[in-house]
């Protein structure tokens, strides 16, 4: 797996990694290879086939959707692969106790502000802290998980581990209970979206009648949740 690859292929597959749930770059390589064989040139991952892919390598990526395949597919052919990202967005000082009330979510991201990364594969977490009054970006943790990591999953849990809630395009049940175990409660968004309109949608949510989750999220005691489903006014 020595033979070397243009910087336009090495793009394409590094992008392609990032749309597939729990797939770094390695990964993919690995099948790449089963699947059009060395040297990886444009030329054939232009004949590229979703099923040849699905099915090289002993089938090491058939178990994801197909949607995400489908992607990460176009993205080695070079459709939708943009070279200039977005700059990444400024953060506002935050310090404990500045938002009464408030809890902290984190949103898998590869640009900008889109919330359009799965757990196991983006390259950070946009870091917000929410109240019923307003949401600030208080960080933005890069994703760079050491390569000889035991489970990298483990270390991008530990990443978001003083957060209440992770928005992300996708995560696998055995990396998800990870992510539980430390106290964040995963919310899978297959379709993504812009980080910032989700956290102005929970900041209306906060402020009106949380559903029961997200109160006990809050931290809400068990008798105001209540409350909280019955409609009734917390005192």
């Amino acid at each position: 797996m020595s033979a070397q690859i243009s910087n336009e292929v090495a793009l394409r597959i590094g992008l392609a990694a990032r749309a597939l749930p729990d797939t770094d770059a390695r990964r993919l390589m690995t099948v790449l290879v089963d699947a059009v064989g060395l040297p990886i040139t444009e030329t054939k991952l232009a004949r590229l086939k979703v099923n040849k892919l699905r099915t090289a390598s002993s089938g090491e990526l058939e178990d994801i959707e197909v949607s995400f395949m489908k992607k990460a597919v176009n993205l080695l052919k070079g459709i939708g692969v943009t070279v200039d990202a977005e700059p990444l967005p400024e953060t506002t000082p935050y310090s404990e106790g500045d938002m009464p009330g408030s809890i902290r979510v984190a949103c898998a991201s590869n640009n900008a502000t889109a919330m359009d990364g799965h757990f196991g594969s983006c390259s950070r977490y946009l870091i917000y802290q929410v109240s019923g009054q307003e949401y600030r970006l208080i960080e933005i943790r890069e994703a760079n998980i050491p390569k000889d990591a035991e489970d990298k999953n483990v270390v991008r849990a530990g990443l978001i581990s003083d957060c209440q809630l992770l928005y992300t395009v996708s995560v696998g049940g055995p990396a998800a209970a990870k992510v539980i175990r430390t106290g964040v409660l995963p919310i899978k968004m297959p379709d993504g979206g812009d980080s910032v309109e989700m956290m102005q949608n929970l900041v209306s949510v906060i402020a009106g009648t949380p559903p029961p989750w997200l109160a006990k999220v809050m931290g809400v005691a068990p008798e105001e949740r209540v409350r909280f489903a019955q409609g009734e006014e917390v005192e």
